[in-house]
């Protein structure tokens, strides 16, 4: 089986651990992106306020930053496949919540944003676990197509899910909520399925001995911080996720549906690329192909900011999660073939810590600004800052810059 799945890509689909990994992560990021589009467009209606989504990012950036590095620790001393369905258990039991709240009619704005920091909770641990879980779930050997078919089971669920989040919202409010919940509970039963043919070396540890250790260790290794922190700056600025019940509702004049369509859209470029890549790994000058990526996420920003057209918009989209893909690919296989695998959770953590903080805190600030200077300023603000972040990274870790090979 193991030399079936390093053969091909597709093979890996027929590695056990790995066909597990791979349904567990398409479900619970179906369920994450069906629950933030009802999140989203209900804030959004009941506030009126681009300030309030922003403040949706806050509310999952927080538990991002107080959690993380001890989601890590855990990570790297409890059972990994039993931590990601505790983490996705009570993810459910939540959207359970906002379901039966949305259609009994009493669910408020303050009780969304309760419902979303929890589900911060439990991703702050979820998160670290996943990247941390994949080494041992693929053949030796087919780690860059592992993450390139894992990132795309995400994109899958981040094409459908929005577009049917959107849909289901349009016929009840409570719906969305119903269905994620379903979705978070049967990623629960695929991680409980992965057996494992070669254990995971955790260690044995005083309760919070080593806590900072992949602090340390992403700290003392340039290229790793290279490329987290580019991707922290980059998405920091250049997101606009945030903003797409304002533009889908007030720029493109669609509804409901439309949000759907305008949050699949990233997913659709990032999954084609995330094809390519599976069949087609990168096999030289990795770190330049990383920094050309950032840029072409940055130029379509940029047209995506300026275009009220939903066709135009869709293609921007669609190319800036194409380019996004790259930039994924990259880090996670420089991370994990770098970092020992008794460190992976720890390190891990310092990883999603930089992504939490670059998309929750990103929205945060897309709010803010987009309050301030209104939502098209703002993306095109962003799209020019991911480019100048790009430039300026290439010069500051030229180790990332010359990276060559993945392998």
């Amino acid at each position: 089986m193991s030399s079936i799945a390093s053969d091909t890509a597709g093979g890996l689909l027929r590695h056990r651990p790995f066909l597990f990994y791979f349904l567990g992560r398409g479900f619970t990021e179906s369920a994450s992106q069906i629950a933030a589009v009802a999140v989203g467009w209900q804030v959004y209606t009941l506030t009126g306020s681009a300030l309030a989504l922003g403040l949706i990012g806050l509310a999952q950036f927080v538990p991002v930053l107080l959690l993380t590095l001890l989601a890590g620790h855990a990570a790297d001393r409890y059972d990994r496949r039993r931590v990601l369905q505790l983490c996705q258990f009570c993810a459910g039991l939540i959207a359970i919540f906002l379901a039966v709240g949305s259609f009994g009619g009493w669910l408020t704005v303050p009780e969304i944003f309760a419902a979303v920091v929890l589900i911060g909770i439990f991703d702050a641990f979820e998160s670290p676990v996943k990247g941390a879980l994949l080494p041992a779930v693929v053949p030796e050997g087919t780690l860059q197509k592992g993450a390139a078919l894992s990132s795309g089971a995400m994109q899958m669920a981040s094409i459908g899910a929005p577009a049917l989040g959107g849909f289901i919202y349009a016929l009840a409010p409570g719906a969305p909520y119903a269905v994620a919940a379903v979705l978070w509970l049967l990623a629960t039963l695929a991680n409980g399925a992965i057996k494992l043919e070669r254990p995971i070396l955790t260690k044995a540890s005083a309760p919070l001995e080593g806590l900072f250790d992949g602090v340390k260790f992403v700290r003392d290794n340039p290229a790793i911080l290279g490329t987290i922190s580019l991707d922290l700056f980059t998405v920091l600025f250049g997101g606009a996720t945030a903003l797409l019940p304002v533009y889908a509702k007030d720029i493109l004049h669609t509804g409901p549906w439309g949000l759907g369509v305008l949050r699949a859209a990233p997913a659709i470029g990032a999954l084609l690329m995330a094809t390519y890549l599976a069949h087609h790994p990168l096999k030289r000058r990795a770190g330049l192909r990383m920094f050309q990526a950032v840029i072409g996420f940055g130029l379509a920003t940029i047209v995506f900011a300026l275009s009220h057209l939903l066709w135009l918009s869709l293609i921007a989209l669609a190319v800036a999660g194409a380019a996004d893909m790259v930039s994924v690919v990259i880090r996670v296989s420089l991370v994990q073939l770098a970092t020992p695998d008794a460190m992976r959770g720890r390190v891990g953590a310092v990883n999603y810590l930089f992504i939490g903080t670059s998309n929750q805190l990103g929205e945060f600030e897309s709010g803010t600004l987009a309050a301030l200077l209104g939502a098209m300023p703002a993306v095109l603000l962003g799209g020019i800052a991911s480019i100048g972040i790009a430039l300026l990274w290439m010069r500051l870790f030229p180790t990332l810059r010359d990276v060559q090979t993945l392998e």
